[in-house]
């Protein structure tokens, strides 16, 4: 059950989407609204097909042999499945951080200037201010900027997932996808994490798989809550959390099942 927003203001949409891997069917008809500029929160218990989903918004289960997809997913209108749709360009404008950070071995600088080294940019002073722009947008720049040049795997696991964060908006995202990003993370480190993402939203579209629904009703504008590869029900978070119109969501969020 699911209450539809209209498509104005949509950046993102899934409309039918059923995925498989070979035989085995992960989802079911999921139609899914992404407002622009707001944060979208999915929330069920493990292996209830979240996570996949979130993959299925820049084709990352592609990688996966045997995946195979029914239905539609939008990206300012057009099917990112469409024939002729380049992956690599479209993961440039829908960027992904995973549940473990997982920065490159090699200098923090290089790690931010990795992805527009690939996009053609070679330029060292534009590189540069792409670096510094994207640490400081990750709230990263203050602790890091005196050893820009020394390796990332000596940062904090909160610091590495920044700097994942910075490197993705390092090649100007417009939808940054976000698969349980603080479930590595200790309490301060997720509590900057959140703040980061409520400053984001004034410029990136975001996505969020959390497993901490306390998480998902402080950081989301809407929930969507999924149970066996089905989305049973897509409010605003609000709504979700005090006035759920199935019982199945009233019963995960009230903590009866998951």
């Amino acid at each position: 059950m699911q209450r539809m927003m209209n498509s104005v203001g949509n950046k993102m949409e899934t409309k039918g989407l059923n995925l498989y891997y070979k035989n085995f069917q992960a989802l079911f008809n999921v139609s899914l609204p992404v407002r622009e500029h707001r944060v979208t929160a999915l929330i069920g218990p493990s292996g209830c097909g979240k996570s996949t989903f979130l993959r299925t918004l820049n084709r990352m289960n592609d990688v996966i042999e045997g995946t195979r997809i029914e239905g539609e997913v939008l990206l300012d209108g057009n099917n990112i499945y469409a024939p002729g749709v380049d992956p690599v360009a479209l993961r440039k404008k829908v960027g992904m951080v995973f549940q473990r950070p997982n920065p490159f071995p090699m200098s923090i600088f290089d790690n931010i200037a990795y992805g527009p080294r690939i996009h053609g940019i070679k330029n060292k002073e534009t590189l540069a201010e792409i670096v510094e722009k994207s640490l400081q947008a990750a709230a990263l720049w203050d602790e890091v900027k005196d050893r820009l040049h020394k390796s990332a795997l000596g940062l904090s696991g909160g610091q590495q997932q920044r700097l994942v964060l910075a490197r993705v908006l390092a090649v100007e995202p417009e939808v940054i996808l976000m698969d349980e990003p603080a479930s590595a993370l200790d309490p301060i480190s997720t509590a900057k994490l959140e703040d980061l993402i409520h400053q984001l939203k004034n410029n990136y579209t975001i996505v969020i798989v959390t497993h901490n629904m306390q998480q998902a009703a402080r950081i989301s504008d809407y929930t969507g809550f999924f149970l066996n590869g089905e989305m049973i029900e897509y409010d605003y978070t609000n709504n979700i959390f005090t006035a759920p119109r199935d019982k199945r969501t009233e019963d995960y969020i009230t903590g009866r099942f998951g």
